[in-house]
């Protein structure tokens, strides 16, 4: 039998009662499936569901096959090896005495010779050549993450659950992740918005508001459809609105003809040219009618309102976060940043940046490129002076804002309303809703405590508390800005960014890079320095 996941009625809601999601049911099979959502909609929590690390509020799961699956991030134990991961290396260690003639004659009967060579081939096919001795600490992150990849197709499974297997990665690591999964013949369900990674899936399932729905095809398809719903979505509005007006106006036009009547039906009572008989009896037949009118024209009006929100509400859910940005006013010939030779890093005896000059001018957009640990987040640190530098002199003239990537600039114990005021102390209660409302944290939502929010609403209320001021900064330096956010808000920031007339230095993947219409760039791992 194929292997097969099968949720059915599936339901699911936080601690505090707010449901996640309810009735979902979904069925994967051998096919690579985009799992993606705005963030707080309950990707990671699905994904913890179906491995059973969660179990189902309402609801059933059935699972056809073994799962394997890989958190956001890998946090290595102490003495941990690549060995471990791949819980191999006991193996290993027979394999190690047999070389040296130290093997008793049971290790030498269930020795795995094939194993160093699978387990190579695994790591290889995630772009690592490293010692499985290798301590997992020694490793960056993106290493750790395509370790940890390696290790997990190594065991075969049906299904591989990943989470963001692409965040942290550099250009090799993603292509890596994204030319696995282009020649993966089993079942995948892969929670990602990284579209180049998503254009290699076979299906799309979005969460929403209005539940998980399923979408044939890449990316590319999905987003097809999806702007295909916003218009039909358009036109309900519009269909409904305009006949919520008509419906009203129907009610006005029946209510002036019913006050006509009786007006006339009160003069003539009052002329008394007719039996009072008569006009009670038509008085009676009109009250009873118009009482049937008055119910029916109510029941009309509410039902146009109702379609009218539910019209409305749609809309709200399929359209794009708008990140309105206003002008830095930052003039063309100002010189925003300086570095003269500088040299610095974490490590003074073997620094990651050294002896590099750089100068910004007016408007320019720069991105800072290269693999992991070639000193990217560094220079970032550096120039906004978290890092001090060993040799050389920055000179940074413009205000500016560093938005790195735990958003340090917001306090985890307050709530985004009073982050906001804390960091815009010129702004008023008026202004910091609407700056949150932008960003999609409307009414209570702004006083949610920072630490309460996923990585992706974390970023978007950084990026609130940053942008959606009167001014914003002349000068942005962004670390990895998109790493945890969703597709529509990570889509929308580009927009914004388009229209973003301050300096720019940023680092990240290279689709987000495309689109930002770059005036240079500066290639960390191959730029000669100084």
């Amino acid at each position: 039998m194929s292997a097969f996941l099968t949720l059915a009625g599936l339901g699911w809601s936080t601690p505090d009662g707010t449901p996640l999601f309810t009735n979902i049911n979904l069925s994967f099979g051998p096919e690579r499936t985009g799992l993606v959502g705005r963030n707080g909609t309950g990707k990671t929590t699905l994904l913890c569901l179906i491995t059973g690390a969660l179990p189902p509020q309402t609801g059933t799961i059935q699972v056809h096959g073994a799962l394997g699956w890989m958190r956001q991030e890998l946090q290595p134990h102490s003495g941990e090896t690549i060995g471990d991961l791949f819980g191999a290396s006991p193996a290993l260690a027979i394999l190690d005495r047999a070389a040296t003639g130290d093997a008793s004659t049971e290790e030498l009967a269930d020795a795995d010779w094939t194993l160093p060579t699978r387990i190579e081939t695994a790591l290889l096919r995630c772009g690592l050549v490293i010692d499985p001795e290798t301590p997992l600490s020694v490793l960056s992150g993106g290493q750790r993450t395509r370790a940890g990849l390696a290790a997990l197709i190594f065991q075969e499974p049906d299904f591989l659950l990943l989470d963001e297997p692409t965040n942290n990665l550099d250009r090799p690591g993603r292509r890596a992740v994204i030319d696995l999964l282009k020649g993966w013949r089993a079942g995948a369900i892969v929670i990602s918005h990284d579209r180049e990674l998503l254009e290699e899936m076979d299906a799309i399932v979005e969460l929403s508001a209005l539940g998980a729905t399923r979408y044939g095809g890449s990316y590319s398809a999905y987003q097809a459809r999806k702007a295909e719903e916003l218009q039909a979505a358009d036109r309900r509005l519009v269909d409904a609105e305009k006949h919520l007006t008509e419906v009203r106006r129907s009610a006005q036009q029946a209510l002036e003809r019913k006050a006509r009547k009786d007006s006339a039906g009160l003069k003539s009572r009052t002329r008394g040219d007719q039996p009072k008989i008569m006009l009670d009896a038509a008085k009676g037949r009109s009250e009873a009618s118009g009482g049937a009118n008055a119910r029916l024209r109510d029941i009309r009006r509410d039902n146009a309102q109702e379609a009218a929100l539910s019209a409305r509400a749609q809309i709200e859910i399929l359209q794009p976060i708008r990140m309105d940005i206003p002008s830095t006013r930052l003039p063309s010939n100002r010189q925003v940043l300086s570095l003269n030779a500088v040299t610095g890093g974490h490590d003074p005896a073997q620094p990651a940046i050294r002896d590099l000059s750089l100068s910004i001018t007016g408007p320019e957009r720069i991105a800072i490129t290269g693999p992991n640990g070639c000193g990217k987040t560094t220079l970032l640190s550096l120039i906004v002076g978290k890092l001090k530098p060993q040799k050389g002199r920055i000179d940074l003239n413009v205000p500016h804002v560093f938005l790195d990537q735990g958003v340090d600039l917001l306090d985890p114990d307050q709530s985004l309303r009073d982050n906001f005021l804390r960091l815009n102390r010129d702004a008023n209660e008026n202004q910091c809703r609407a700056a949150l409302a932008r960003f999609r944290f409307r009414a209570d939502d702004a006083l949610q405590e920072v630490r309460t929010l996923s990585g992706g609403q974390k970023l978007c209320a950084g990026l609130a508390c940053v942008l959606g001021r009167a001014t914003p900064p002349q000068l942005l330096l962004l670390d990895e800005p998109t790493n945890h956010l969703d597709l529509n808000a990570t889509e929308a920031l580009e927009a914004a960014l388009e229209v973003y007339d301050g300096a720019m230095v940023v680092s990240h993947d290279e689709v987000f890079l495309e689109n930002l219409a770059l005036d240079r760039r500066l290639d960390l791992g191959s730029m000669p320095q100084g």
